[in-house]
Formats: C-alpha cells, sequence, structure tokens
C-alpha cells in the first residue's frame, strides 16, 4: 500500500463493490430510504446505480459514507 494511501479506507473498493454490499445489507428500499435517490428507488439495479453514482458526486459521496458506517 502507498503513503498517498495509507489512511484511505476506500483503497481497493470499486463503487459496484460498495453498492452491492449496501444492497445485501440494506435491500433495495432500505438503501432509498437511506440515500434519498430515485436510481434506488425506480426500477433499481445495479448498472443503472453505478451510471448515475459516476455522474453525480453527492449522491457517490452519500454512498461512500453510508458504506464506510457499515464497515468500520
Amino acid at each position: 500500500m502507498s503513503k498517498d494511501q495509507a489512511n484511505n479506507p476506500l483503497h481497493g473498493v470499486t463503487l459496484e463493490m460498495m453498492v452491492t454490499q449496501l444492497v445485501a445489507h440494506f435491500g433495495w428500499a432500505g438503501l432509498a430510504q437511506k440515500i434519498n435517490v430515485n436510481c434506488f428507488k425506480s426500477n433499481p439495479s445495479i448498472k443503472s446505480s453505478l451510471k448515475f453514482l459516476r455522474k453525480t458526486q453527492w449522491a457517490r459521496t452519500a454512498v461512500e459514507d453510508l458504506y464506510l458506517s457499515i464497515t468500520q
């Protein structure tokens, strides 16, 4: 692990891994309650969620924060 990433708990964790683990932990309905975005509410899928989250920084940050809250 490089010194730049020594204190980064998300190092090596992909966005897809985060979303998959959050769905396994909360389910789509629970995830939609935690983070209010349509990609988790209306016909949710990993693919559509990743497409939205890659374009929308505030939502990605919310997913990262929620992921960290369940893994630490």
